[in-house]
């Protein structure tokens, strides 16, 4: 209650303290807020008005699909305009609810509170139940539009099985009289077709020229550009005998998709420019599209079959079938093709010029009938030849299935449901040509992400002779390009197979705004647009990172002629602090929140603190040892039993490779926990220590000298600090010296021991200087574990058969030495 009060004389002494200011301020803002009130009520009072005419438009009887589609986007527009109105509050609505919670809660019932607050408190609720009231008329808009956009698609499903499901009598499409249509309609295209061309060669002849040129140099760029990069990448090379899988598919794959790419770019340029200089009229800019694309479509089909057939090549193809086989094959397509196509065309050509419908009929029955004699022709076919020369026919599925469609066809025709009939011809031709285009681009993707594939390639063999490509990064680079093709396909085909089954480009133009902006799930929207640009963002900061770590080590340390380990240090440093920034931007450009990954990080520091402290202390040692730098890539150190060179420094662990040329991956923690010697930590000079032994009786400062002139003469060993023959011990069995020799790079060591001990054999070899083998402590544990020392008889005897044993040893050196002089014994 106290609290309470304290707090109500507090906001009554700010009321009070700021009024003139407060109130000037609040007074602008309410006519700030009660404008932006008025705008976005007419914004909403607009949508409602183009609603309600749209909605008038649907119940029309003459709405074709392609209406439909278009009303639906406008409505979905709407949509979107009238959520972004209710937007348009948030920051004012987040304003007054944390104006309200300042103030407080009301007082309670006998309660009073000052003018001033009370005011305020009754301004605020009045703004907010004013935009309550924008932002729910919003809504509510935005939920009649869903349930309207929700009774086109039931309108376009009617629709679309209305025209498979409708049957027509054929009593008089089959009549003399649609002959005579035919030839009327016939004559009338003639004349119109006359008479534009007479227009165009005697007003616009320098137009048609100049946009027939035009389209050409647009259509060459394309087709010779592709000639120029991929060389025969699209065309069969016939010198090759027996070309390979991947080189047979990318063929048929390219060699249909440029040419036809080129095909397309011709004639759709053309249509633009000849529109462009008003060459075409109305009626006959619609015939021209049309038959453009007839022919687009047959080029496609000739081409795809030739290139998967391949009559000319039989080492070419990818069906093994024979040649006349082939050719029949590539004929009969390209001819259902052609029938399709004219009959396409003809239907522009009657809905046009307004002709009955018994010539559609008509038309569409002679059509449809072809098509189904063509499939049953092809199921029939019999392309293979067996070993004792007999003709196979296709697989069992494979022939039903064109048969079967070839008398569905047929019969749908003949029953009189011509739409179904001409929809499932239509299909099998332009669907299938689509399909086994991309299915073969499929195969040539995976062909090329396969271990060894790209480098097969015409590109592969370029990269790799003009580059320091390796089989491994031309691998990487092929598993790259399978993925863009597989996008690419997907891209260009999934479209056009959509379009082939009825929807309309509103229909996909609506889903790709829809995967771009992102579908909501929760509260969590995913956008596919925004997931490829935080991709991208993060893979131009990858590459930049790595562009950036190869400048600074190459152009600015190596100039400076920095250390080896600090520029690897601060390579690894620089890398990674790049990497961690590319995705922390990559993330805020795909859209994600990164304080919704408060979830994720708690269950991460959960996962640390059960099971992951070694990594994290490896990691945290590894950061310590790219600091301190302890050790740095190159130099020798001792870890234990390990022992070598150090080859890498990562986060997690170092790797060091052992002179046996082992690599050893050793988690940095044992390297800061446990004790590491580094024989190049400061500078390459170390000491080496080298020890011999010579018998009893020598003269022990002639092998002083004779020891330190061959330390000396040798050449890796330094003058200053100076070598030192050390007197180390009365050994067990022999005298023992130590020569300590310091040289400028200890990895030499290994080298200069060597030396050095050759050197001491042949010096003490001309010296006659006996370097004992006779284990003098083995000897006296045997005598005193077999005859006890205070056994004076025991004792005689032993030391007999030691004199005996010493004079023999002798004897066998002498005569040693005397044999590797070349001399032959002395008997005596």
């Amino acid at each position: 209650m106290i609290f309470r009060l304290l707090r109500l004389i507090l906001v009554v002494i700010v009321a009070v303290a700021s009024q003139p200011w407060h109130g000037a301020m609040a007074q602008a803002i309410g006519h700030g807020s009660a404008q932006l009130i008025a705008d976005q009520t007419k914004v909403i009072q607009d949508l409602t008005t183009k609603t309600d005419g749209l909605e008038k438009k649907i119940s029309d009887p003459g709405q074709d699909d392609a209406e439909l589609v278009d009303i639906r986007l406008r409505l979905e527009n709407n949509s979107r305009a009238a959520l972004n109105s209710a937007l348009a509050f948030r920051s004012r609505l987040n304003d007054i609810n944390s104006r309200i919670e300042v103030l407080g809660p009301p007082p309670a019932q006998g309660q009073q509170e000052p003018a001033v607050v009370a005011n305020e408190r009754a301004a605020l609720t009045a703004e907010k139940a004013q935009i309550n009231a924008v932002v729910a008329s919003a809504q509510n808009l935005s939920i009649r539009i869903s349930g309207v956009v929700d009774r086109i698609a039931t309108m376009r499903s009617e629709l679309f099985r209305s025209v498979l499901t409708k049957r027509y009598e054929l009593t008089d499409a089959l009549s003399p009289q649609a002959f005579s249509d035919a030839h009327d309609q016939f004559t009338g295209l003639y004349k119109a077709v006359a008479s534009w061309l007479t227009f165009a060669f005697k007003f616009k002849f320098q137009a048609v020229l100049a946009a027939t040129l035009m389209a050409l140099a647009l259509a060459a760029v394309l087709l010779i550009g592709g000639r120029r990069l991929f060389g025969r990448i699209f065309e069969p090379n016939p010198s090759v005998e027996d070309p390979s899988y991947l080189s047979r598919l990318s063929v048929a794959f390219w060699s249909t998709l440029l040419p036809t790419a080129a095909l397309g770019v011709f004639l759709a340029s053309a249509v633009f420019f000849f529109n462009y200089y008003n060459v075409l009229r109305g009626d006959i800019g619609t015939f021209l599209n049309a038959l453009l694309a007839v022919i687009g479509m047959v080029f496609c089909v000739n081409r795809l079959t030739n290139a998967a057939l391949e009559p000319r090549l039989p080492n070419w193809r990818l069906i093994p079938v024979e040649t006349d086989p082939a050719r029949w094959l590539v004929g009969l397509a390209t001819a259902m093709a052609l029938v399709l196509g004219l009959n396409y065309f003809l239907s522009v050509v009657n809905e046009k010029m307004g002709s009955p419908l018994s010539l559609t009929i008509a038309r569409s029955f002679v059509a449809t009938i072809i098509v189904g004699v063509i499939l049953i022709l092809m199921g029939l076919l019999r392309p293979f030849r067996a070993r004792d020369g007999s003709w196979r026919p296709w697989p069992a599925w494979l022939r039903f299935i064109a048969i079967g469609l070839g008398l569905f066809t047929i019969a749908a025709t003949l029953l009189g449901y011509i739409g179904l009939a001409l929809f499932v011809s239509f299909q099998v031709v332009v669907t299938g040509t689509i399909l086994v285009t991309a299915y073969i681009g499929f195969l040539s993707a995976r062909a090329i992400g396969e271990e060894g594939g790209f480098a097969d390639t015409s590109v592969g063999r370029w990269l790799s002779a003009k580059s320091s490509y390796e089989d491994t990064a031309l691998d990487q680079l092929g598993l790259v390009v399978s993925i863009a093709i597989n996008l690419m396909i997907v891209l260009v085909f999934l479209p056009l197979i959509l379009l082939m089954w009825g929807f309309q480009p509103g229909d996909i133009e609506a889903w790709a705004y829809k995967l771009a902006t992102g579908a909501t799930i929760g509260s969590v929207t995913i956008s596919v647009l925004g997931i490829l640009t935080g991709i991208v963002v993060f893979a131009i900061g990858y590459f930049v990172t790595r562009w950036f770590q190869g400048w600074l080590d190459g152009s600015v340390m190596a100039r400076g002629k920095v250390d080896t380990g600090v520029r690897n240090s601060i390579r690894l440093a620089v890398g990674y602090a790049g990497v961690a920034l590319a995705a922390l931007v990559g993330i805020s450009a795909a859209g994600i929140d990164l304080s919704n990954l408060a979830l994720v990080a708690g269950a991460l520091s959960l996962g640390i603190g059960f099971g992951l402290q070694n990594v994290v202390s490896n990691f945290v040692s590894g950061l310590i040892l790219l600091a301190e730098r302890p050790f740095k890539v190159g130099d020798w150190i001792v870890a234990g039993d390990i022992s070598g060179t150090v080859k890498k420094i990562s986060v997690r662990a170092t790797e060091i490779e052992t002179f046996q040329r082992q690599s050893v991956i050793l988690p940095n923690s044992n390297l800061i926990n446990n004790a590491v010697g580094n024989w190049t930590h400061r500078n390459k000079l170390g000491r080496i220590d080298i020890k011999v032994g010579v018998a009893y009786g020598s003269e022990v400062k002639r092998v002083h000298a004779l020891l330190l002139d061959i330390a000396r003469a040798h050449p890796m060993v330094l003058k200053n600090p100076e070598p030192f023959v050390l007197f180390a011990n009365f050994g067990a069995a022999a005298l023992e010296f130590e020569i300590r020799v310091f040289v400028a790079d200890v990895m030499n060591g290994s080298t200069v021991q060597n030396d050095i001990r050759f050197a001491i054999f042949d010096t003490f070899e001309d010296e006659h200087i006996e370097i004992p083998s006779t284990p003098r402590a083995v000897v006296e544990t045997k005598k005193h574990e077999a005859w006890p020392i205070d056994d004076d008889k025991m004792e005689v005897e032993f030391a007999e058969r030691e004199r005996l044993e010493a004079e023999a040893a002798a004897e066998q050196a002498r005569l040693a030495r005397t044999k590797r002089k070349g001399r032959k014994p002395d008997p005596g």
